[in-house]
């Protein structure tokens, strides 16, 4: 039995393992055909960088190693979009700035990790300018376009990965996520998109927009994607200073959906979220109640942890580190980007310590959240998805800040539209939100 190439470059991870493992079709077939869509779809903008001929030899090693039975890993022969922050030895790092970096020496920690599990990396995916936008805009490599939803922004900053991922270049993809950077592009491409507890996956050769919030980020076609990718990049880097040591694994998926006290985000339209946003998940909740049980949902609201007040004092932090990590890059920057960064140079030593000490008392109050709650349930966009070349909503990314700034895990299951749902756990519960996650969006009309 043989399977379809360009078929299986559509295919969820799971059917794609199966059909390697089985001879169903070979690495090289596979990565062709993700390449051959990725010349056909230039005007999606989704890549700045193709290695056809590296992707194409990997494919071939792991072709070799199967017929001798020898697979590197879980991932072996698996063609995989990696966005434009993470160095890849061989490559140029953009991070979506103009000018020729360099090549990169080695690989990113992550992607160190992809390879030794046998990925095949086709090249690296647009991005929002210094990974510093909700949308996908970058005037430097052109603005991503979104093949789910042609006349809508693709979301940002990995919106490069999302685009490839929903147009099928590749299987699998690695985005990054500091306030949202994932979660918002995998909604608006109707993708799952997962932001993994801060320190859990090394952000060690990832290009810093703010270290503090700073997180790889996984984007899939279903959830139990996210599951098979998740262990190969988790574990402790000594050389990243916010690695997660843990004495003991994540929290086992040992959740009973009927016992779990849930909190569900009730004043959205006082948090700004758009009208047609709130009735959709409304929508939503009422169809997943049932997997509840008796343990119904409780009404919670957020206004009081005044998140958005909060994500603005994170830019503050971001536009400063920007300019420290980035300023010999930043000559030929937009006047955008430049505007927005200058507004960090107007700023005082004060003024940083002032935004950190309101992110520090956020981390607090979730987890005072957490004592209450084992899972919050809520949007993942504050609006749907904007027009093509509209203005970028300023408060797009509240609802995913939430997570971000406490360093939580958060995953975003896609609904009709370009919207989410949105699931939060307390850290280390990543295990568990990925199997409440599977249940939900068997019971909801997800899209996953």
């Amino acid at each position: 039995m043989t399977a379809s190439p360009d078929a299986l470059r559509q295919a969820p991870l799971y059917r794609v393992l199966h059909a390697l493992a089985k001879g169903e079709t070979s690495s090289e077939a596979l990565t062709g055909a993700c390449l051959a869509a990725i010349a056909r779809d230039g005007h999606l903008n989704a890549w700045t960088w193709v290695d056809a001929a590296g992707a194409l030899a990997a494919a071939r090693a792991s072709d070799d190693r199967r017929a001798e039975g020898k697979p590197l890993g879980r991932l072996d022969g698996v063609p995989i979009a990696v966005t434009d922050a993470f160095d890849i030895a061989g490559m140029p790092t953009s991070l979506g700035l103009p000018g020729h970096p360099g090549l990169a020496e080695q690989d990113a920690h992550v992607v160190r990790r992809l390879r030794g599990a046998g990925a095949v990396f086709l090249g690296k995916t647009n991005l929002d300018e210094a990974a510093f936008g909700t949308v996908g805009r970058n005037p430097h490599f052109g603005d991503v376009r979104n093949p789910v939803l042609p006349d809508r922004a693709a979301g940002g900053a990995s919106g490069g990965s999302a685009a490839a991922l929903a147009a099928g270049h590749a299987v699998v993809a690695l985005g990054t996520d500091t306030l949202g950077a994932t979660r918002i592009p995998a909604a608006f491409c109707g993708l799952v998109g997962h932001k993994p507890t801060l320190g859990e996956l090394s952000a060690r050769g990832m290009a810093p927009a703010l270290r503090r919030l700073d997180c790889p980020g996984l984007l899939a076609r279903a959830v139990q994607d996210i599951g098979l990718v998740l262990p190969v990049l988790a574990g402790y880097d000594a050389g990243d200073p916010r690695s997660r040591k843990r004495r003991v694994p994540l929290a086992p998926p040992d959740w009973v959906p009927g016992e779990l006290k849930a909190g569900v985000v009730a004043d959205l339209s006082a948090l700004g979220v758009d009208a047609a946003v709130v009735e959709n998940f409304s929508a939503v909740m009422a169809r997943v109640a049932a997997v509840f049980g008796s343990a119904l949902p409780v009404a919670l609201e957020i206004a009081p942890l005044e998140v958005a007040a909060t994500r603005r004092a994170a830019l503050l932090l971001m536009e400063a580190e920007i300019l420290a990590a980035h300023e010999a890059r930043l000559g030929g920057a937009s006047t955008r980007l430049r505007w927005l960064l200058d507004f960090a140079l107007r700023k005082s030593a004060a003024d940083a310590a002032r935004a950190h000490r309101r992110l520090d008392g956020h981390v607090v109050q979730v987890r005072r959240l957490f004592e209450q709650f084992d899972v919050l349930l809520l949007p993942t966009v504050a609006s749907p998805p904007p027009a093509w070349g509209a203005e970028e909503p300023a408060n797009l990314a509240d609802l995913t800040a939430l997570a971000s700034l406490a360093g939580c895990p958060a995953l975003s299951l896609p609904l009709p539209g370009g919207l989410g749902l949105q699931l939060v756990g307390a850290p280390g519960s990543d295990l568990r939100l990925i199997e409440l996650a599977g249940i939900l969006a068997s019971v909801a009309d997800t899209g996953e």
